[in-house]
């Protein structure tokens, strides 16, 4: 797994939005994040800096110190919010899609409101023990662009 810089993050590869809205996650993410039993993920738009969007499982977000998230939201607990639709809180927003084949499927309306396209290449970033990052902008996407060794696409 690559590092960007010393002391940096370090990624798991690009991951292309394809033309139907597919995003395959990096297959070390998924082992690293136990998606593989998973039939769901949550996301959560991604900071003013990266863009893009983070991905977390439910049973490492509901053991997290972030677990008042779905407490606060059981709309977003229970998934009776639609797939793909977002909610706002405290400052990010907040959804869930089915996970099948170490991917999702994006919708248009879900990609423009993430600021992101079909085509795009986002770089799935170590972000903590819970969630990484799939990063559309900034300093680290810009190294990775950059970088001169192998970053696997997916």
């Amino acid at each position: 797994m690559p590092q960007m810089s010393k002391g940096g993050k370090y990624i798991f590869g690009w991951s292309v939005i394809r033309e139907n809205g597919k995003i395959i996650f990096p297959a070390s993410a998924v082992e690293e994040y136990k998606l593989q039993k998973e039939r769901y993920i949550y996301i959560v738009s991604g900071s003013k800096q990266t863009g893009g969007f983070c991905v977390m499982s439910e049973p490492l977000l509901s053991r997290s110190k972030l677990n008042h998230i779905l407490k606060e939201n059981p709309n977003l607990a229970d998934r009776s919010l639609k797939e793909g639709e977002l909610i706002s809180y405290k400052g990010r927003k907040y959804g869930w899609l089915s996970l099948k084949d170490n991917g999702v499927r994006l919708t248009p309306s879900l990609m423009q409101t993430l600021d992101i396209k079909v085509g795009d290449k986002l770089l799935a970033i170590r972000s903590s023990d819970i969630a990484f990052t799939l990063g559309a902008k900034g300093a680290l996407i810009q190294k990775a662009l950059e970088y001169t060794g192998e970053i696997a696409v997916f």
